[in-house]
């Protein structure tokens, strides 16, 4: 029960990853106006929140390996 628990949640963190790279890349983000409840509008912003987060400690931790360069 718990490691299915953990599967859905990287799971999960790692789908909001992957919009906030859409959404830094091309700046097409989740309109959250269309959803109705406050509450369930301020949870969404969360959980995009933890994808930047998870994204930019990916960046992080990947620039200071020597097994990836950054080109430009």
């Amino acid at each position: 029960m718990l490691g299915k628990l953990f599967h859905l949640t990287v799971d999960a963190i790692l789908i909001s990853a992957l919009l906030a790279g859409i959404k830094r890349n091309t700046g097409i983000a989740p309109s959250l106006d269309l959803v109705p409840s406050r509450d369930v509008r301020g949870l969404l912003n969360s959980y995009l929140e933890v994808g930047e987060y998870a994204l930019d400690f990916t960046v992080v931790f990947l620039s200071r390996s020597r097994y990836f360069s950054r080109h430009r």
